[in-house]
């Protein structure tokens, strides 16, 4: 990330390893069903294709995961999605409104959580951090982040 003069990282992460165990069991589940197909049509064995299907649902996780990349700075928010296709999102820190946190019930169990970011003069359809561990640092991240702000100057009346 290329920071702006003056500019500090304050938080820097992916989405939790925690977080993407949906993704793993309901892949998990779709790669079995593709191998019991395949196991049926071809004369490949069942192992094979059960560990190229394990092997490429792991893969595949991992890497949605590690280049998802979530950026809190003294001066704007920022998301990175992708690895061949790149998908940036960005808003200064001072047009953040409100900041939200969701968990379920599992992912409170599991310490993850979703951050979701109001911000001012715009219809952004989804600016958030999903998937976070502690997502109540990243609001605090925030929070330090809009305390690091210059106050806004006042104009003065003119004499």
């Amino acid at each position: 990330m290329d920071l702006h003069q003056g500019e500090k990282i304050i938080f820097e992460g992916h989405p939790s390893w925690r977080a993407t165990l949906a993704f793993y069991f309901k892949a998990l589940l779709i790669a079995a069903g593709i191998v019991l197909v395949l196991s049926l049509v071809t004369d490949i064995s069942v192992v094979l294709w059960a560990v190229v299907g394990l092997a490429l649902v792991v893969i595949v996780g991992f890497v949605k995961r590690m280049t998802t990349v979530y950026t809190i700075t003294n001066q704007r928010l920022r998301i990175k999605r992708g690895f061949v296709a790149r998908n940036v999102q960005q808003t200064r820190i001072d047009r953040v409104q409100n900041v939200n946190t969701d968990q379920s019930v599992i992912e409170r169990i599991l310490q993850v959580g979703t951050v979701d970011f109001d911000t001012a003069g715009t219809d952004d359809s989804e600016f958030k951090f999903a998937g976070v561990s502690q997502p109540e640092q990243v609001v605090a991240a925030v929070e330090r982040a809009q305390a690091a702000q210059p106050p806004a100057e006042l104009s003065e009346p003119a004499p």
